[in-house]
């Protein structure tokens, strides 16, 4: 059995019998599919740019509802590559969410502007739009709204904000494959947006990989040529670019998924219904919140308990896995300790991280299993 661990490490768990994220599940579901097209992949020697990687890179963008989809090698990159292809670089500021992962502010410095974090909201955890008002300056470029658990930031707001400010608006999408809001998916809210593939995703690959979206074609001629050293055409380098490509083995893994996809998060819906109702009853625990307008995908499936730390420690004992999404608010890593921020800045992002935990949640998971988790859970707050 395969689990993906809080810090996302895949590794093997012989002994557990609930996964954290079920990866072996996954693969026996589109094994009959995905590898005779992996041994043609490599019978044809078409690793790099191979037909796959077309098909899935149009699929994406229809089903994302915009004109263009590019694919890259990581989430990551997807999320510096957007950026830099709107403009956004040294001298810049962009907005982005304490609460997220660190990739997201991490693509930000690595385009050589600064990340500027606001606050999310007490109840979702999602980025504050106030908050994103509040915090621009002369040199805003940019503001990425993060679609943090499997449901999309609130994006009326944010883009209010974001015109009334003259900036660009950027999705970090890496946690929403699926998810709308008003019946718009996510990905076809900004000028463009980032999703990582990484396996444990919704949508996932079987290493990483990610893809940058968009309805403009110069934000997408611009991702093609940044993840392809600067270049369209083979050794014309009118610009300095990254070497960023989707593998063609990881496009025909996303292309098997991604017929799946509708039918996956719709399990997952009905494994946070399950959970919902079973943890009803449970004190001490503060359920997840759906935003009005969405539709979440339940990519983590997140509660808030006291005494976080204790109850993970006791949950992992009893051999019941259980995540932190995250334990430390980004202002507050060392990577970003050279922005001179304290606790205290942002103190709903910096109570969330003290409560948070991460339940088992995938699409094959089954109501014994989460039987099992919540009365570990129950367990270790008694």
């Amino acid at each position: 059995m395969t689990t993906v661990s809080p810090g996302h490490a895949t590794r093997s768990v012989p002994t557990q019998s609930i996964a954290f994220v079920d990866l072996a599940a996954q693969h026996t579901e589109i094994a009959a599919e995905v590898v005779p097209s992996m041994d043609q992949v490599m019978r044809e020697g078409s690793f790099i740019n191979g037909p796959d990687v077309g098909v899935f890179e149009e699929a994406w963008s229809r089903y994302c509802g915009v004109a263009h989809a590019v694919g890259v090698a990581n989430g990551t990159d997807a999320l510096e590559l957007a950026l830099r292809a709107v403009g956004v670089g040294p001298g810049d500021d962009v907005i982005v969410p304490a609460n997220s992962f660190i990739a997201t502010a991490g693509a930000v410095a690595r385009t050589g502007a600064t990340p500027r974090f606001v606050d999310c909201d007490p109840v979702h955890l999602l980025m504050d739009p106030a908050s994103v008002a509040s915090a621009v300056t002369k040199r805003t470029r940019a503001v990425v709204p993060v679609h943090l658990y499997g449901q999309l930031a609130p994006m009326d707001e944010i883009g209010a904000a974001a015109t009334g400010a003259g900036l660009v608006v950027v999705e970090d999408a890496a946690q929403a494959h699926g998810a709308s809001q008003g019946g718009r998916r996510a990905g076809s809210w900004g000028a463009a947006a980032a999703f990582s593939f990484y396996p444990g995703k919704n949508l996932g690959a079987y290493g990483d990989a990610g893809a940058v979206v968009t309805s403009s074609g110069d934000i997408a001629r611009s991702v093609e040529a940044l993840r392809n050293h600067g270049s369209l055409t083979r050794y014309e380098h009118p610009t300095l670019g990254f070497n960023s490509r989707l593998d063609t083995l990881q496009a025909v893994v996303l292309n098997a998924k991604l017929a799946r996809l509708d039918r996956w998060n719709a399990a997952r819906r009905d494994a946070a219904g399950r959970y919902d109702a079973m943890l009803a009853g449970v004190p001490g625990v503060v359920r997840p919140s759906t935003r009005q307008d969405n539709a979440h995908v339940w990519h983590l499936y997140v509660v808030r308990v006291p005494e976080r730390d204790r109850v993970h420690a006791a949950m992992h004992a009893a051999g019941v896995p259980a995540g932190i999404h995250y334990p430390t608010p980004i202002h507050l890593t060392g990577a970003f300790a050279p922005l001179g921020h304290a606790r205290g800045d942002f103190p709903v992002a910096e109570r969330a991280a003290d409560e948070i935990l991460s339940l088992p949640m995938h699409p094959h998971l089954d109501e014994a299993q989460q039987e099992r988790v919540v009365a570990a859970l129950a367990a270790a707050l008694g």
